[in-house]
């Protein structure tokens, strides 16, 4: 029996009536995973970037989700084609590259994704979770249709070339990362400034002439409202392990004494 993927992230932002909310999966852990899979968010992002995620644990991530709502996007440590290619062929269907600064790197990532002659992706799919080994029908015909791809903006330099980067075929959306942003402007740890806001804003501005979708980073909720507010298509608003550090660290201040209390020691 033939067998249909999921709704790319690209079609569901189509669909959508309201911005899609996500938030990143950086333990590495599955079981975290499907325990975020459940909450009722939009979407969730599996960090290889910046969290301890492999192959293996991408793969596993993947499956535990698939029985959940939220679509699943992976975002790669770099814009390096074999990478992608092995995060694809292990059932990624939504892929976010990081650090993208130029047209020509947007790219280099869209034939990373597609197969020749559109692209460079290695065929395997008789051998990948991606074409369910074979059984999705006419895979390797269709697959640029069953993947999105969206390139993150988090440098000074890429704000110049937004639109260039916006407008390249193959590119369904942008996400600004305001961390890297802030401090290649030399701004470090200012995510909010008004001047590192302002780039966030010509970002939207740039995708959105192109038809293109735009999200960003922003885990203060205040922060995240003013964006929404500006036009943001996508938000990633917290991240697994921001809310269990946040989430315990309220636990012990609720129940233990405040440092230097010593009144603890008579029990």
């Amino acid at each position: 029996m033939p067998i249909r993927l999921d709704p790319t992230f690209r079609e569901r932002l189509d669909a959508a009536d309201r911005p899609l909310i996500g938030m990143w999966l950086s333990t590495g852990s599955p079981l975290l995973a499907e325990i975020c899979a459940g909450c009722g968010i939009d979407w969730l992002l599996i960090d290889m970037e910046h969290g301890p995620n492999t192959l293996t644990t991408v793969q596993q991530q993947l499956q535990v989700i698939a029985a959940y709502p939220p679509a699943t996007v992976v975002r790669v440590p770099f814009n390096d084609p074999v990478i992608i290619k092995q995060v694809l062929d292990a059932g990624a269907q939504n892929l976010l590259v990081p650090m993208v600064s130029t047209a020509d790197e947007a790219r280099a990532a869209v034939a990373a994704v597609r197969y020749p002659p559109e692209g460079i992706r290695g065929v395997g799919s008789a051998l990948a979770r991606s074409a369910r080994w074979g059984r999705v029908t006419g895979y390797v015909q269709n697959a640029s249709q069953t993947v999105s791809l969206f390139v993150q903006i988090e440098s000074a330099d890429a704000v110049e070339h937004a639109t260039e980067i916006a407008a390249v075929d193959g590119v369904d959306g942008v996400l600004v990362g305001p961390a890297d942003l802030s401090s290649s402007m030399g701004l470090p740890g200012q995510q909010g400034h008004p001047e590192v806001v302002a780039c966030v804003h010509r970002v939207f501005a740039a995708a959105h002439a192109a038809g293109k979708k735009a999200g960003v980073n922003a885990f203060d909720p205040a922060t995240a409202d003013a964006y929404l507010e500006a036009g943001a298509d996508f938000l990633s608003a917290s991240a697994d392990v921001t809310i269990l550090a946040r989430g315990s660290e309220a636990l012990a201040a609720r129940f233990l004494p405040a440092s230097g209390d010593t009144t603890a020691d008579a029990y």
